[in-house]
């Protein structure tokens, strides 16, 4: 809206200074009346600027003219002229201020009413915009830029398979085919970053054709998804097709390119359109294009003539031609089909492919003549399975004619000719043996096959399979090879079976000084595997493995001696050898034809030594007998009764009732008592070898509860245990259940490893008893962290009465691990023990969880 701005002041016009003279009284009258003439002089010209533009800048203006002309004018009468122009100027102005107050809101009333309607407008716009793009035929992705989530407007029909779901639809890969939604998502990348509009179009996967337009506006991305009418669609499916086709002549032009063969393709008017690189450098020119160009032929004058009268669209032509390429005449396989758009050709090189069909042709006919003279029959089949070729010694094997071989037999026709004339093994399933006889044709593999004829004969049949299709058959006679062999094959397992089973040794060797044969016997009584005595080995091998077992080192050195001489007489040799292991072995060498040698051994032990054995057990079961009966006397009846007596009163002297004892007595008392309990348990220990050695001891079992029995062997070791200052860590898994066994026995077996091993662990360190359950055994171990055992040690650490006292507490008898594998193996069990010097020992022992079917008795 323009406002015109009104100049506030105007100077008034000086031709009406002196327009009117004054009427009133002059002012001179008055104190300093030019004073104040001059100041009523300058408001009324303040006055008329004021009011200039006005109604009433006349009046002023008078009013002026009239002062200035008569300075004897009244004073009341200029005031009231003053006055009455400054209020009617102030009338006036806001009479002027009012009337433009009401004219601009009118204004703005009008403006306002435009803006609606113009809002209104934009508003029904917007709402036909949006019904227009909610229809189901489209949908509109919008980006606002950077990373904001896109806006999506309208829906596609359903029968494009696009997603209803925002968030399912900007998945373009479950809905779009794959190349369809990679180029779309990098087309949209591209409009985002770059502002790159695009028109394409997409496959659905439900063979649904989509137009997508990308275009940039407003800073904003949109994405137009529209679902085309038929013709629409149509066309579009007709520009897929064409960039398919495109792609893929594209495609099979590369790959003519790419191979050795002339192709070429020509209009309907037999001009050349496209031929391939070999067709350019057949005809000898730099480029493809340069041939097209010249018009430069692959084929002659008269053959192009040929295949233009003799191809049509139904019958291309397929012939040999010769033609001339760098230079020399080449024989070429040509293939011209013929199209309403024009012809397409191909030349194939067969100039090699005749050569050496012409060789192979050769060759055949060579090895046809060296089969025809061969004594083993021979047949070959074509690759349809006819007869093709066979020798002489064929017929005369199946007696075949002449002209029914001359007919060219199928391969199956001639097994049922052969089965018909009972010329073939009879068969359970014929069908099934034929199918399985000629499969070699599908096979890779050759075939071989024993025949038993009726006739008595049985034939080696071979059955190979060709590259190019057909077989070979070779039929090998064996039948005296298979009688020799079953001849011989049932010599030597006699033989073999016989010399197996001697109980006396047998070893043959060849004039090599190698051994031949040798049974089991032979094998057992020198202590050697079959391995070390397979055939082929030499004597010297023999030697060395046998040479342990005995005292003598002429034996075996002298019976290779024998083998390898060259005298004419091999005389025969006798002897004994007593082995280290206690065997009593007589010794024959016997001379064999082909100059071979057989050594006997016969086991002689128990017939030379059973008297003496004998004897000698008699006697040590008597002496055993006396100082076991003398031990066990004189130790039950000398010794606990002592130490019975020394324990009880010693005990008693402990007791408040006898009298009290100062300190050193009552020192000396528990020396006394500690000593007796050593010596009765020493007492214990030889009564308890005793027994087992006697053989009288008998094992009591009992079902007990294994954690019970840690529990108890716990409690009776913890006093020995804080003696020396070391813990008990037992680990056992929950659930072991419980264990036969002699209950007495077992705790001291436990008390006794648990004994050990608290005088050797070191103070302050922790001894581990395991327990565990394996199939029907149940293992006790005992770990210490002592300064372990030496290896000559752990050779006699079961031996009685052997104590290694270096790095214990206390010194013992040595007894107790003599104990521990007595009782153990009185259990049917077993103990090991695993110690290195300063690693500590551990002790295993290994306790059948179920009692045998007898009690246990010592063994004798």
């Amino acid at each position: 809206m323009s406002v015109k701005k009104m100049s506030l002041f105007k100077r008034a016009d000086p031709s009406c200074d002196g327009a009117r003279a004054p009427a009133s009284r002059s002012l001179s009258g008055f104190p300093d009346g030019g004073a104040m003439a001059a100041r009523l002089r300058r408001l009324a010209r303040f006055g008329s600027a004021f009011l200039s533009g006005t109604a009433l800048s006349g009046l002023a203006t008078a009013a002026l003219a009239q002062q200035s002309g008569n300075e004897a004018v009244r004073l009341f009468s200029s005031t009231e002229v003053i006055i009455s122009s400054l209020v009617m100027g102030a009338l006036g102005a806001a009479l002027l201020s009012a009337m433009w107050l009401v004219r601009q809101r009118g204004n703005m009333e009008a403006e306002t009413q435009e803006m609606r309607s113009a809002l209104s407008d934009a508003q029904q716009r917007i709402s036909k915009y949006e019904a227009l793009i909610a229809d189901k035929n489209r949908r509109i992705v919008i980006w606002e830029g950077g990373s904001s989530k896109p806006e999506l407007l309208g829906q596609l029909p359903p029968e494009t398979g696009a997603p209803q779901q925002d968030r399912d639809f900007l998945a373009f890969g479950r809905w779009l085919r794959g190349l369809s939604a990679g180029e779309l998502e990098k087309s949209i990348e591209l409009l985002r970053s770059e502002a790159r509009s695009f028109d394409m179009v997409v496959e659905t996967n439900r063979d649904e054709i989509l137009e997508v337009q990308g275009r940039v506006s407003g800073g904003k991305a949109f994405v137009r998804f529209i679902a085309l009418n038929n013709l629409r669609a149509e066309l579009a499916e007709l520009k897929i097709e064409r960039e398919r086709l495109a792609g893929s002549i594209s495609l099979f032009h590369s790959l003519l390119d790419a191979i050795e063969q002339p192709v070429w393709r020509r209009d309907p008017q037999g001009k050349l359109t496209w031929v391939n690189h070999a067709y350019g450098d057949a005809v000898e020119t730099p480029t493809t294009a340069q041939a097209i160009e010249e018009e430069r032929e692959f084929l002659g004058t008269i053959a192009r003539e040929k295949i233009k009268t003799v191809a049509t669209s139904t019958s291309p032509f397929h012939d040999r031609i010769s033609t001339v390429v760098h230079g020399n005449r080449t024989m070429f396989d040509v293939v011209d089909v013929v199209t309403p758009g024009g012809s397409a050709g191909m030349a194939i090189d067969v100039s090699e492919a005749e050569v050496v069909r012409e060789e192979l042709k050769r060759t055949l006919k060579s090895h046809a003549e060296t089969l025809d003279h061969l004594a083993t029959p021979v047949a070959i089949f074509d690759s349809e399975r006819r007869l093709q070729f066979y020798n002489q010694a064929f017929v005369q094997l199946w007696g075949f004619t002449l002209p029914f071989l001359d007919s060219r037999p199928d391969n199956s026709e001639l097994l049922d000719k052969l089965r018909s004339d009972g010329k073939l093994p009879e068969q359970l399933n014929w069908r099934s043996w034929k199918e399985t006889a000629l499969s070699v044709y599908r096979s890779p593999d050759t075939q071989t096959d024993l025949w038993h004829l009726p006739n008595g004969q049985t034939l080696r049949v071979i059955a190979t399979a060709h590259p190019q299709g057909g077989a070979t058959w070779v039929f090998e006679n064996l039948t005296e090879q298979v009688d020799l062999e079953t001849r011989y094959n049932t010599l030597v397992r006699v033989q073999g079976e016989t010399i197996d089973h001697l109980s006396e040794g047998v070893a043959v060797f060849g004039p090599d000084g190698r051994i031949r044969l040798s049974n089991p016997a032979f094998r057992a009584l020198w202590g050697i595997t079959a391995e070390e005595a397979k055939p082929g080995t030499h004597i010297k091998a023999i030697e060395t493995a046998c040479t342990p077992s005995y005292d003598k080192p002429d034996g075996w050195r002298r019976f290779g001696q024998m083998l390898t001489n060259f005298d004419d007489e091999r005389p025969s040799l006798q002897g004994t050898f007593e082995l280290y292991s206690g065997l009593i072995l007589d010794y024959a060498v016997t001379p064999l034809p082909n100059a071979q040698t057989m050594f006997t051994f016969v086991d002689m032990t128990a017939s030379a030594r059973a008297e003496r054995a004998l004897k000698e057990k008699n006697e040590a079961l008597q002496k055993a007998d006396e100082i076991k009966n003398d031990f066990v006397q004189h130790v039950s009846y000398e010794l606990r009764s002592p130490l019975t007596n020394i324990i009880g009163f010693t005990d008693l002297l402990k007791t408040p009732g006898v009298g009290s004892l100062n300190e050193r007595q009552s020192e000396y008392i528990d020396h006394i008592s500690t000593s007796s309990s050593v010596l009765l348990t020493i007492v214990n220990d030889i009564l308890d070898l005793a027994t087992v050695d006697a053989g009288i001891m008998q094992l009591h079992y009992s079902e007990m509860s294994i954690d019970d029995l840690l529990d108890d062997v716990a409690m009776q070791i913890a006093d020995r245990l804080h003696e020396n200052g070391v813990t008990l860590a037992i680990t056992a898994p929950a659930g072991l259940g419980g264990i036969v066994a002699d209950e007495q026995r077992l705790k001291q077996i436990l008390i006794k490893l648990l004994t050990n091993a608290t005088n050797f662990a070191p103070e302050g360190s922790t001894i581990t008893l395991k327990c565990w359950r394996l199939d029907h055994d149940v293992f006790f171990s005992v770990t210490d962290k002592g300064p372990g055992i030496s290896e000559e040690m752990l050779k006699t650490v079961f031996d009685r009465f052997s104590s290694n006292a270096k790095g214990g507490k206390r010194s013992g008898a040595g007894l107790g691990l003599s104990i521990v594998e007595s009782f153990v193996h009185l259990h049917n069990g077993e103990v090991t023990i695993d110690s290195r010097p300063g690693e500590g020992t551990i002790v295993t022992c290994r306790i059948p969880s179920a009692a045998p079917r007898a009690h246990s008795v010592a063994a004798e």
